[in-house]
Parts: C-alpha cells; structure tokens; sequence
C-alpha cells in the first residue's frame, strides 16, 4: 500500500523535530466578528498609592475580546470611570453604543490580600446583572480576572467561560544538533507559561487527563519512542508505554483509567490499541494490514474514532470500544485527506484535518449527518483541539514560514494567531475546566 509522506510524518513524529521554540504567546485578532457585543470593561480603582502588577480590567477585556463575541469599548472612549453601578450615568454609557458595561474595584486588605469587587450592568435599562467580590493575592490577581471574565462570558452567553483553563503545546529551543524539545503548559491567554518536560529528543502528542492534573506524551529519549504520563503538580513521571517500534498518539478515555494509542508489531503493522493504566492490560482495537493511529475517544466513551489509510488515504473511522472486532465504519468521504479526529465536548462533531487542493485546513464534521464544514484558510494549518466548553478551536498554523498557533471559532466567523517575536510552536491541546 502507498503512503503519503505526510501522513509517514505524523506516524513517525520527524515533523516535530525541525522547530525551534517560542517564549510567551502573544494573541493577535486576525478576524473578529461583526455582530460582536459591545461592552464597556472599565478600569477598576484602587485606593491610595497602591501599585498593582496586573491590570484586572484590562485582563477581562481582553480574555472577552480574544474570545471573539464581545467588542470592549477602548479605554480612550470612556468618558468617565465609574467604579460601583451608583456611579454609572447610563445615558452617557448609551451614547457609546455599548450594551453592558462591567465596573469595580480592587481593595487591599492586609499584607498582599485583596477583595476584587466587581458588577456586570445591562446599560440599555440599568439592570444589575452579576455583583461579586472575590478574594485574592497578589499572585492570585490575574487568575481572579480570568474567573470574572468567565462569569461575563457565561451570564451573556449562556456558555462557561474559558479563561481560566490552561493549554500545552510544544516548542523546540537551538539550532541542530543541539536541540531542547520543550512541552510547555500556560494559561489560555498564553500568560504563565511553564516547562514541565525538557529533552534534547525528540517530545511530541500532548494529551491532557480529563481532571486536568496529568498530561500523557511521547518521548524519545534513549532514541526510542516511549509513551509517559506525568503528573502536572509534584512532576512526577511514569513511562506507561515502552514496547518495541513505534509508541505513539495517546489519548485518554472520558474516565481516566486507560489510554487509547498506536502500536507497531514485529511486521510493522501500525494499529489502534487500548492500554488499561493500572494493569497494563492491552487490548488491541484495530485490524487492518495498513497504518491506523491517531485514536480519540467519544464523550461516553463507547466509541474510539481513528485515521487509517485502508481505503487508499487517510479518512477517518468508528468502531466500538466495547466489541473492537466488529466491522469499523468509516466516517469521512470527502476529500482524499481527513485525519488527525478529535471529538467536541458535546460528542455531536469530530474536528479533523481536511486537505483541499494542496492546502490542509482544520475541518468540522457533523457526526449525525456527515456534512463537513471547513473553518480555516491556511496552507497547513493541523493538529486541531476542541476549548473545553466547544466555542473555539486551537491549532498549529504557518505564518510566512513560521509556525504559529492559531484559534478559530466553531462557527469559522472569528480568527485568531497566538505568536511571538522568536521560535515556534506545534501541537495545541486544550485543557479541561478546573476542578471546583
């Protein structure tokens, strides 16, 4: 059977292995929407001389703003910086053209402890939609905004907020052969960033646990492919996945207890398994001659969904996780190119690589009717993962030559790029929400 090189690539992980690495994510609004909802998010106050490194309204603005339903008013316009809803003179609010408007302040109380007090105001008939304070340190300031932008976004949108997850992705620092590969987690503004594995081999395919506190990857120190979960809080480590050939492509089942990845045998067939954490018990889940990988698993966890190119070229199928013998149902018809299946929060849709003419672009596929919607404009844009509450997608793109990681709505309308002045970065992945 003939294979294309790309899709050799992402079996292989030499994709990875060429990029070098970025600092700090630097988001940059490449297409907004124009039906987005104007909200004034004014400075919030501080008494005296107290000096604060984070900004709170400024961070809440721009978590609404980046996440692409919301226009905040710039601070340029404000004719007045009203701190509590008694201080807000709606008309002038009106006369802006702004439809909520998000006022408060920051007040110390003690050695680094603050109360963040904050209200949400509907300006068109003065209604007092949200009021709160929160307690915070110093250190704690940014992440406290972050929560207040997720209640906004959640009361105006009837949709959770998602500023307060965190994403991984991968960077590569040097020029070969003196290489660092680096999988790095930051908050989902980019903020934060933090290096929990470091290698001068090749490390590839993030996968977050569904509670937030692990990560699953590839790595190939010793000069082989092992596959690893460690623990994000204590970096505690344990390779869970080291057999002969190929280890590859993990992803986690919707209860945590096992991973489904890919496997190579002694005849170089490269197939689908499932692999119990605890006992380390495999079960083998695909069974054709040609390359099957990249597995995810369906939101209940009855499904796994997975690229295999038996068909002639990578397309995407579905077999049950509980009978993997019976017959797969390939799900993909469109296009010779569609891989890479990730599942939506919801379980209704599959995000996937599509290719069109020469270009690859990130994809949805509508799982109860098979229409297949493309989102993304780039000439490679891969490796898509779903925002935990379904609203936006990352991915990694090119721009002039340089690999970015991009965001793009469900519903394709609005576009992101996350980047910086040096580096590159590969493979996004998307956090869960917070544990409560």
């Amino acid at each position: 059977m003939k294979y294309s090189s790309r899709f050799l690539l992402l079996i292989t992980g030499w994709l990875v292995c060429v990029l070098p690495a970025r600092a700090q994510l630097v988001v940059e609004i490449t297409q907004g929407l124009n039906d987005a909802i104007p909200i004034a998010v004014v400075p919030f106050s501080i008494p005296g001389p107290v000096k604060l490194s984070v900004d709170v309204a400024e961070v809440i603005a721009g978590d609404l703003s980046r996440s692409g339903r919301f226009a905040p008013v710039p601070r340029a316009d404000m004719l007045e910086q009203p701190s509590s809803g008694d201080q807000i003179q709606f008309a002038d609010w009106r006369l802006l053209k702004s439809n909520y408007i998000a006022v408060g302040k920051v007040l110390p109380e003690g050695a680094d402890r603050y109360q963040v007090q904050y209200e949400l105001y509907n300006v068109l008939n003065g209604q007092r939609l949200l009021g709160e304070k929160i307690p915070a340190t110093g250190n704690a300031l940014r992440a406290t905004a972050h929560r207040i932008a997720d209640l906004i976004y959640e009361q105006l949108t009837g949709v959770p907020g998602v500023f307060s997850t965190r994403i991984a992705y991968l960077n590569v620092e040097g020029t070969p052969p003196a290489q660092r590969y680096k999988l790095t987690v930051a908050d989902a503004d980019g903020f934060n960033p933090r290096v929990i594995a470091n290698s001068s081999e090749p490390i590839m395919s993030p996968a977050w646990s569904p509670d937030g506190q692990s990560l699953a990857y590839v790595s190939f120190e010793g000069k082989a492919a092992a596959i690893y979960v460690q623990t994000l809080s204590t970096g505690v480590r344990t390779k869970v996945s080291a057999r002969a050939g190929i280890n590859g492509a993990p992803a986690w089942s919707p209860d945590g207890k096992k991973l489904a990845l890919t496997l190579s045998r002694k005849d170089g067939d490269v197939d689908v398994y499932t692999l119990e954490l605890a006992s380390q018990v495999l079960t083998r889940i695909s069974f054709d001659p040609g390359i099957d990988t990249e597995p995810c698993w369906s939101m209940d966890g009855s499904k796994i969904y997975y690229t295999s190119d038996r068909s002639g070229s990578p397309q995407i199928y579905e077999v049950s996780s509980f009978d993997p013998r019976s017959t797969p149902k390939r799900l993909t018809f469109e296009g010779r190119y569609n891989a890479r299946p990730r599942v939506s929060p919801d379980g209704k849709q599959l995000a996937l690589v599509h290719q069109e003419g020469s270009a690859f672009n990130i994809a949805l596929l509508d799982l109860k009717t098979s229409a297949l919607q493309v989102l993304t404009k780039g000439r490679q844009d891969e490796s898509p993962a779903f925002a935990p509450n379904g609203a936006q997608l990352i991915y990694a793109s090119q721009d002039r030559g340089h690999g970015v990681l991009a965001l793009v709505s469900s519903d394709g309308r609005s576009q992101q790029r996350m980047g910086a002045s040096a580096g590159e970065v590969r493979e996004p992945v998307w956090g869960p929400f917070p544990i409560k």
